[in-house]
C-alpha cells in the first residue's frame, strides 16, 4: 500500500502540474492527508484531518481539489444509503465493494472473485458488456450483534431484517388485535420500512401490515435463524 502511495503522490504531482493547477502545494496537502487514512471520509472529517496535521485550510478550497482529485481519479465519492457524501482511495486496478452496517454506519471493504465471475457470466449472457459495477450489501455488522439483546420490540428493528414473533406484551387486547390483523407469535416477518417515527411496516407469507408505533413496542421478536 505505501508503494501505491507512493506512485499516486508522484501521478498527481506530475497531472496537476501538467494541467497548470493553481496552489498545487496546498492541493498537495490535500492527497496527502487524504492517503494517511483507510476511512471513508466526509469532507468535514478531512477538513478536521487537515486541522489536526497543522494545515488550515477553507474548506471551499478542500472542497475544489476533492472535485479534481475525484475527476482525475485520485478518489471516488458515495452516498451510502442517502446518507452524507464520503470519498474513498481509486486505486487504479482494485476494484471492491462494500458491506455498511444500519446500525453504527461502519463501511466494510471487500473484495471477491466468485462475485466478479459471477457477475461477468450473468452479463455476457444476456449480450451486455458491463463497464462497472457497484454492490453495497447493508445488515448489521459483527460488533452490533454482539451488543444487540436477542429479544427486543419490533419497533427497534431495522428495515430488512427477517425476525420472529416471540411474544405479545400489553394483556389480551394487544394479542387480539394482531390476532385480528393475521399476525401470530411463531410468525416469521420481515420489515419492510421503519424510520423510527410513526407506523411500520411488514410482511408476512407476501401480505403486508402496517403497525402503529405504539402496537410495535409491544410485539417481541427474535432474529429468525438462517
Amino acid at each position: 500500500m505505501i508503494h501505491i502511495h507512493i506512485q499516486e503522490k508522484e501521478q498527481f504531482k506530475k497531472l496537476f502540474k501538467q494541467e497548470h493547477i493553481d496552489n498545487f502545494e496546498d492541493r498537495f496537502k490535500v492527497l496527502e492527508t487524504f492517503l494517511q487514512t483507510e476511512e471513508h471520509v466526509t469532507m468535514a472529517e478531512l477538513i478536521g484531518l487537515l486541522d489536526k496535521d497543522g494545515w488550515q485550510l477553507e474548506p471551499e478550497f478542500v472542497k475544489e481539489t476533492l472535485k479534481l482529485m475525484c475527476r482525475f481519479g485520485f478518489a471516488r465519492k458515495s452516498r451510502f444509503d442517502n446518507g452524507a457524501i464520503r470519498y474513498e482511495h481509486l486505486h487504479l486496478g482494485q476494484h471492491h465493494d462494500h458491506m455498511i452496517c444500519t446500525k453504527c454506519r461502519k463501511i466494510i471493504e471487500f473484495k471477491e472473485d466468485r462475485i466478479e465471475q459471477l457477475q461477468l457470466s450473468i452479463a455476457a449472457a444476456r449480450g451486455f458488456h458491463m463497464l462497472q459495477h457497484r454492490l453495497e450489501i447493508y445488515g448489521i455488522c459483527a460488533h452490533c450483534l454482539q451488543e444487540r439483546i436477542r429479544m427486543m420490540p419490533l419497533a427497534a428493528a431495522k428495515q430488512g431484517e427477517r425476525l420472529v414473533i416471540k411474544e405479545i406484551m400489553g394483556g389480551s387486547g394487544a394479542r387480539m388485535r394482531l390476532l385480528t390483523m393475521g399476525l401470530r407469535i411463531e410468525d416469521k416477518i420481515e420489515v419492510i420500512t421503519n424510520n423510527s417515527q410513526g407506523q411500520l411496516a411488514v410482511a408476512v407469507d407476501l401480505k403486508r401490515y402496517v403497525l402503529g408505533r405504539g402496537l410495535a413496542e409491544k410485539i417481541m421478536v427474535e432474529p429468525d435463524s438462517p
